[in-house]
């Protein structure tokens, strides 16, 4: 590091527009790819959710059909038990077992109304579940097409700026060798407060680039000097002259 502190202020500061312009190329494709990924993760926490939704209405099916079969049963044994008690009352001795058989056969009579019931409820119920299976399924079709082509969409970025951010990387490193590490650790803190990462800007209007602030002559004169690091009083950006930042390209 010994080697940076020889660097003059001017180029210093030639430094710091080149990282910026280079962090702003890099933000970009940040910008680009950024939105992407948070979509196609959306879509496959729905699609998961839509999917545990859709085996729990298929669990809930399966068990309504298990407890329609198991209705059916009892209605098929209550009436053979039906039938056994009739075959019976032929042969009673007594009103007491005559009762106590026609009891039986009502109380069977009665299970069979109330299972029939529960299966023309259940039937109806299963409907219900089928239309909303139906809707879980085409709802997960469309998006999983919506998906693919997100994710089709992210690759293609991906490869189109893979190459980009490797050669912009580079870029970048080499910038931050021109930089001392306290004005590095400054301008990283800077670009960290603000969304738009600028943490250095030009003077434009007479005002600083940044939060437009006015800057006034006095200073702007300064800063056309390239003598010493001047920052925004207002929002403690980095300034620098039009010219110093136009004759700055980064391709």
């Amino acid at each position: 590091m010994a080697q940076v502190k020889d660097y003059s202020v001017e180029e210093k500061l030639t430094s710091l527009v080149k990282l910026q312009k280079v962090d702003s190329k890099l933000d970009g494709l940040q910008v680009l790819k950024g939105e992407l990924p948070i979509e196609v993760s959306d879509l496959e926490d729905e699609i998961a959710g839509l999917n545990a939704r859709h085996n729990r209405i298929e669990e809930e099916m399966n068990g309504m059909q298990q407890f329609i079969e198991d209705k059916k049963t009892l209605i098929k044994d209550a009436q053979d038990l039906i039938k056994k008690y009739e075959k019976q009352s032929d042969n009673v001795k007594n009103n007491r077992e005559f009762e106590a058989i026609n009891k039986e056969m009502e109380m069977q009579s009665l299970e069979i109304k109330l299972a029939e019931k529960h299966i023309k409820d259940a039937t109806e119920e299963l409907a219900e579940k089928a239309k909303h299976l139906e809707l879980a399924k085409k709802a997960v079709a469309t998006k999983e097409t919506n998906l693919k082509g997100k994710k089709s969409e992210l690759e293609k970025i991906i490869a189109e700026t893979d190459k980009e951010e490797k050669h912009y990387k580079k870029l970048e490193d080499a910038a931050r060798t021109g930089v001392d590490e306290r004005l590095l650790a400054s301008y990283d803190r800077i670009r960290n407060n603000y969304r738009n990462g600028l943490a250095v800007v030009p003077v434009e209007r007479d005002s600083c680039g940044g939060c437009f602030n006015a800057i006034p002559p006095q200073k702007q004169s300064e800063i056309k000097q390239r003598k010493k690091i001047i920052v925004c009083e207002n929002c403690g950006r980095i300034l620098i002259d039009d010219e110093l930042n136009d004759s700055i390209e980064v391709k």
